[in-house]
């Protein structure tokens, strides 16, 4: 079959470098792709929510699966698009309708959701720029830290986490009276603080049934020892080593069925990945957010430990057949090491010349900001690359990943070195 991949970074190169090994894939497309996949993929210069002109690639390109990598197609009803068209209809879509996409596209909504299916989540109240004064209040009848979620879409970037009261109560009106994330702020959500330690459950549903990846750990923020400005992710290591088969049972149990239950039950059809964020709080896990979509960087890290063949994996979403598949998973643990153009997440530049990625032989190279310019790879992005390496235990992983890294050079590069410190 001919699929097409929508999406233009490390989680779309790590699809497209999967199903490319995959003997049902005749023909890959990307759209837009990057320097990565033009190498594996037919790369189109198409926006990911321009949804006419990837409707007219699709039937140029007799495409019969389309992946959707990134949330802002999902939430913008790119699954309905195609279910709606009689032109376009047979077409199998990985990725869930613009209803289940609210669990990403709204934070209140995600919250709700938990409150019904009783799915164990942190305290919260949503407030919008009408009620600011009352958030304000709020704010000062709860204890630091104070967590303030702008409630819609923000690149990842919608969330404060403050010490100070006064701090948090200004922040709060910036978020909804100045708009500080835009139409993301429009309705902010306070948020109990849960001290503990973060992890990604990421699960592969056709609406019926259900397969759980391997779980994966990433590391946010710019900074060593996790200081400094949230990003869209630093690395990831999985499997998680602190997740043992007692907890892995808590969060089948106590999250994964009912999450899968709940979109039952509320008559909301999935047919793709729910990304779970989870803070393991003690020995409890509490979700901390949805997504629906896989992450990037752990993408890098869990695709290539599966083993299954993905396009039939995916195939199996499309017919609601997940029930028959079983998954083999690599035992090895699988590091991701993302190098970031200098100045990110702020100001950076663009058109670095990249060297050194073909003389990597023993990790494999996901792009993610990357572009070619006259035969030669150029940075176009915050984060660039991401370097995945497998080990028998993730220190062993991330020697690798770290030794591949210095092979590469672009102007500015920068990466974290202290991955795994917290483990």
């Amino acid at each position: 079959m001919n699929i097409l991949v929508i999406g233009s970074g490390g989680r779309e190169h790590t699809f497209c470098w999967k199903l490319a090994q995959s003997p049902l894939c005749k023909n890959l497309y990307a759209a837009p792709g990057n320097a990565g996949t033009a190498a594996i993929a037919n790369n189109l210069d198409i926006s990911v929510t321009d949804f006419s002109a990837l409707k007219k690639a699709v039937l140029d390109h007799q495409i019969t699966m389309v992946v959707v990598g990134p949330e802002d197609p999902l939430v913008n009803g790119i699954h309905d698009f195609f279910r709606n068209d009689s032109q376009l209809h047979q077409v199998a879509v990985i990725g869930p309708q613009q209803k289940a996409a609210q669990l990403e596209g709204s934070k209140e909504v995600a919250k709700e959701f938990m409150k019904r299916h009783n799915i164990p989540t942190a305290a919260y109240e949503s407030f919008t720029k009408e009620t600011v004064e009352q958030g304000v209040a709020y704010l000062s009848q709860i204890p630091a830290p104070y967590v303030l979620k702008a409630d819609g879409l923000a690149a990842g970037k919608g969330v404060l986490i403050l010490n100070d009261l006064e701090e948090a109560q200004r922040e709060l009106r910036a978020m909804l009276v100045d708009e500080k994330f835009g139409a993301a702020s429009n309705k902010v959500v306070i948020e109990e603080f849960l001290d503990g330690i973060e992890l990604s459950c990421f699960v592969l549903t056709d609406g019926k049934n259900a397969l759980t990846l391997p779980m994966a750990k990433d590391y946010k923020r710019i900074g060593e020892g996790d200081t400094g400005l949230n990003t869209g992710g630093m690395g990831a290591i999985s499997p998680v080593p602190f997740v043992d088969e007692l907890f892995t049972q808590k969060i089948d149990e106590r999250i994964v069925k009912p999450t899968i239950e709940g979109l039952q039950k509320d008559n909301t059809p999935f047919h793709g990945f729910v990304f779970i964020g989870l803070i393991k709080v003690g020995d409890d896990p509490y979700v901390i957010e949805y997504n629906v979509r896989m992450g990037d960087p752990e993408t890098e890290v869990v695709i290539p430990r599966v083993k299954n063949d993905l396009a039939t994996l995916f195939q199996a979403v499309a017919d609601q057949t997940l029930d028959q598949v079983s998954l083999d998973i690599d035992p090895r643990s699988a590091t991701t090491i993302v190098a970031v153009s200098g100045g990110y997440p702020e100001a950076y530049s663009k058109g670095k010349t990249i060297t050194g990625i073909n003389d990597v032989k023993e990790s494999i190279v996901f792009h993610a900001g990357t572009t070619s310019k006259n035969n030669e790879v150029v940075t176009n992005g915050g984060r660039v690359l991401a370097v995945t390496s497998f080990g028998e235990d993730f220190k062993e992983a991330l020697e690798t990943s770290y030794q591949s890294l210095n092979q590469i050079s672009f102007d500015g590069k920068y990466y974290r070195k202290d991955l795994g410190f917290d483990l």
